[in-house]
């Protein structure tokens, strides 16, 4: 077996399904010491989400409101892996494509800024492969979301980076991989 093409760097943040995001919000700053950095309403979301940080990253937590379908308690929305460039994440969408995993989403998402790939596992488990989410230190405030630009592909989002992101590629060619 050999390694794959890229290098996962740390657990970057879970998202979870709540019954009660107000609630769970409540938990998480005051038990627990989070920020919020972005919150969705329902025109954004059904049910609405809010991302909560406990250093730079913009989101350690997401909180997605619980469903029928995915009810609270029951599991992860998803689990992300950061890496340490934007090379990375290209290389690994070519990754999971070589071994015929079908990639959900790539591009950039909205709250975070973050550039992904993202896939599911056997058992159906939602995953995200990521780079360059948005640092936000102590008493800053997240981007605003006029600054987001969601981008549907990993080329569209390179190609139209957000204020601050360098999307320069160390090696141009992997796009064609």
């Amino acid at each position: 077996m050999s390694a794959p093409p890229f290098q996962l760097g740390k657990i970057g943040h879970v998202a979870l399904y709540v019954a009660d995001i107000a609630r769970s919000v409540r938990f998480y700053t005051d038990v627990l010491g989070f920020e919020i950095s972005d919150e969705y309403q329902d025109d954004m979301m059904p049910g609405g989400a809010a991302f909560l940080r406990c250093n730079r990253d913009h989101h350690g937590i997401a909180l997605f409101k619980a469903s029928e379908t995915n009810p609270s308690g029951a599991g992860l929305h998803h689990m992300a892996f950061e890496v340490p460039t934007l090379d990375d994440v290209v290389k690994a969408r070519a990754h999971l494509r070589r071994h015929n995993v079908e990639i959900d989403f790539d591009g950039r998402r909205r709250a975070g800024v973050q550039i992904a790939v993202e896939f599911r596992d056997p058992d159906n488990h939602r995953l995200e492969i990521y780079w360059g989410i948005d640092q936000i230190g102590p008493g800053e405030a997240a981007r605003p979301a006029h600054e987001w630009k969601g981008a549907l592909s990993l080329e569209a989002a390179i190609a139209d980076p957000v204020p601050g992101q360098d999307t320069s590629l160390k090696d141009p060619g992997i796009l064609r991989a």
